[in-house]
Order: C-alpha cells, then structure tokens, then sequence
C-alpha cells in the first residue's frame, strides 16, 4: 500500500516518502515548505489520494482540520530515527524503488527530500473539486453526529486535567486520562510519558502523597489493555473538570456506552480506586 501511496501521490505532483515502522508496517511521509500549512488541505488532498486507491480507512496525522480555542497541540506520532531502533531497520526510511531497502545515510536523505508548497495543495483541490466535496460532507454531518473523541482530540475535561493535575482520586484520574489517551491513538509508552508529567502537576489533598510511578503504570496498562469506552464523566475524579460545551457532558444521561464498563474494571482489578486505598494514596 505504501508503494500505491507514493505513485498516486507522485500522480499530483506531491512526492511522499516511506519510513519503515517502530513493529511492522510503514508511513508515508510528506514534507512542507513551510510550517503553518492548513491541516484541513493536506488532509483532504492525502484522503482524495486515498480513496482513489482503495484505502480511505488508512489512518492519517494530524487526526482534525483543527484544535479548538482549549486545546495547545493536536495528536502525537511517533517521529522517524527512533535511538536504538535504527540499528535494527525499523523507524528509518526506505528505497521505494529497491526492495524498500534503508537508504544507508538517513540524514544525506532528508537533506534530499522535496516539499510541497500550499499552493500545490490549493491546486489539488481546485482542480478536483475537493472544497466542493468538502463543503457538501460538512454541511450533511453536523459536529455533534461524530465521536466526542478522536478528531477532536482530548475532551475539555481531560485537556483540564493534564493542564491543571488533580487534588484527589489520582488513579482514577489516571485511568481515565489513560483511556482518552488510547482512544485518540497516543501509543502506551508516550502515554505514560505524558501522565508521568501530569503527576507532577497534582497537588493532593492533605498530607497524601503524589501518585507513584508504578501506579501510573499500572492504571494505564489496565486502559490499553481493553477497549474501555465509558467516559467516567458521573465520577468525582472527573466531575470536576467537566464543561457544559462538552459533547460527553451533553450526552452523559443519554445511550450509554458500550465496552467494559467502570463496575467491571473495578471487579477485574481491585486496587482500582477503592475507597480505603484511595483515602490512604490519593
């Protein structure tokens, strides 16, 4: 799929490159000009390309057209020449056209590399009438049809949360924010990465302790471990932050979701937010 990626995009004068995965698989590259670069264009051409060749579930950075006025940054992704990987063939870009074989002096190969002008993707979508197309898609599916999640990124009450910390339930907090993590795509290790800074902001009420690092492992292994979809937003760790403008809040007293519930999670893992431990722990 790669290789198909690349020709069609090559096709619009748009050159892509390959870089070989962290496990298995590849990404395809495009490098701008500039920075600043509309999103909502490079995602509406990168899609067109897509669709025409079969692959419009193929999942695509940035993950929205744009972060509203609460958020600071959009989805993570893992960059290309990770450390130890390198060494073994993995996150390092490929030859498309020699049996996807490592270019053997990656920097000599990014120094290479063609951009693509804004104005190339304005071209694009001129002459396919992708604004057209754009336009129609937006008008017949209202914001508040899609996902609260995903591509719009982190919930308000989760964005409050890792800005602000928390005073109390900080494994429930933990836990939670670890769920909206995965949902969005943020990988396992960059999860705990990112909750591991959060800690530090958490000011914990009386004289407990901040949470411990071996929790925050352990809460985040337990919400990449299955595919939890409920929001928490009826529970005091989480109440709190909640916004009114937020499509969870709204649809809280709603369908519920579906996946493992909250009272299964407790069952299945004990040490999860129990009041004796959390009085002790925060």
């Amino acid at each position: 799929m790669p290789l198909q990626f690349i020709a069609a995009a090559k096709h619009y004068e748009v050159p892509a490159y390959i870089e070989r995965s962290k496990s298995k698989g590849y990404h395809a590259w495009i490098f701008f000009e500039r920075p600043n670069v509309s999103a909502a264009k490079a995602r509406l051409v990168v899609r067109n390309i897509l669709k025409e060749i079969g692959r419009v579930d193929t999942e695509v950075f940035p993950k929205q057209d744009s972060l509203n006025g609460n958020a600071s940054y959009g989805n993570f992704i893992n960059a290309p020449l990770f450390g130890t990987l390198v060494p073994q063939g993995h996150t390092v870009f490929v030859k498309p056209e020699n049996s996807l074989e490592p270019y053997p002096n990656q920097w000599d190969f990014l120094e290479s590399v063609q951009r693509v002008a804004e104005r190339t993707l304005d071209e694009i979508i001129e002459a396919n009438q992708l604004a057209k197309e754009c336009t129609v898609t937006s008008a017949l599916t209202p914001p508040q049809a899609g996902p609260p999640v995903g591509l719009c990124g982190l919930p308000p009450c989760a964005r409050r949360m890792l800005n602000e910390g928390v005073t109390h339930e900080q494994r429930v907090a933990c836990f939670r924010l670890a769920v909206h993590l995965k949902r969005i795509g943020i990988p396992y290790d960059m999860a705990v990465a990112v909750l591991r800074v959060w800690a530090r902001k958490n000011k914990p009420n009386g004289d407990k302790r901040i949470i411990a690092d071996q929790e925050i492992l352990a809460q985040t292994s337990y919400a990449y471990a299955k595919d939890y979809r409920g929001s928490g937003c009826d529970q005091s760790a989480v109440r709190p932050f909640c916004s009114p403008t937020c499509g969870l809040y709204q649809k809280r007293n709603g369908a519920r979701n579906s996946g493992p519930s909250e009272s299964q999670h407790h069952k299945e893992y004990p040490d999860y937010h129990g009041e004796k431990s959390q009085e002790q722990q925060g």
